[in-house]
């Protein structure tokens, strides 16, 4: 299997642990609502990325998908108390998830022959979108909405990824690299409190 693939898998596997956490903490749902939750965070930035592409919806494809969100769930039940801790502290499953979509979203649409001013931006969509679905369903204004470093991490990332790749440095080392850099960048305005300008200051 390509690296490609496993940066799928894992991360709808992440974005299933963030989605169920999420829907469990914010209303207490039960299991069919948790998962239902969990699932559409999952696959909802790789659906809209197909669809936006004009390909077969992935996890329609390739059941794995859907099996490496019932993982992530079933992960978050068993492992519900130091993940959630992990989730508070460091958002760590949502930085993982856009990190690993990032790049995967990224690649897909270079392999269609996208644009490569376009194909980050499709990146950027497979990594937040899902983030952005579990919020509305949770009724909170979506990550994306607020001051913080998140769908500019991973510009950031993809923009390196298309540097990197311009410069024919190896596939996998390009993967690791970038999407090492949406992680550290994410980690570090976290950890800082660093945010986005406001677009006008009042």
């Amino acid at each position: 299997m390509e690296i490609q693939y496993f940066f799928e898998l894992f991360g709808t596997l992440f974005f299933g642990i963030s989605g169920a956490l999420a829907a469990d903490e914010k209303s207490g749902k039960d299991w069919f609502g948790v998962s239902f939750v969990a699932f559409l965070t999952a696959i909802g930035g790789g659906t809209i990325r197909d669809i936006l592409l004009s390909v077969d919806i992935i996890w329609i494809q390739d059941v794995n998908l859907l099996y490496s969100a019932a993982v992530g769930i079933i992960l978050a039940a068993v492992f519900y108390k130091p993940l959630l801790a992990l989730r508070k502290t460091f958002k760590l499953f949502d930085t993982l998830g856009i990190a690993l979509f990032t790049i995967v979203g990224l690649e897909k649409a270079l392999n269609l022959g996208i644009h490569p001013v376009i194909a980050p931006i499709m990146g950027m969509f497979t990594a937040v979108m899902g983030s952005v679905i579990r919020d509305t369903m949770l009724n909170e204004i979506p990550i994306l909405f607020k001051k913080e470093i998140y769908a500019s991490a991973c510009l950031c990332g993809a923009v390196v990824y298309m540097i990197l790749w311009k410069c024919d440095v190896d596939r996998n080392t390009t993967f690791f690299i970038s999407g090492g850099v949406i992680v550290v960048i994410r980690l570090a305005a976290l950890r800082y409190n660093l945010t986005m300008p406001k677009f006008k200051s009042h």
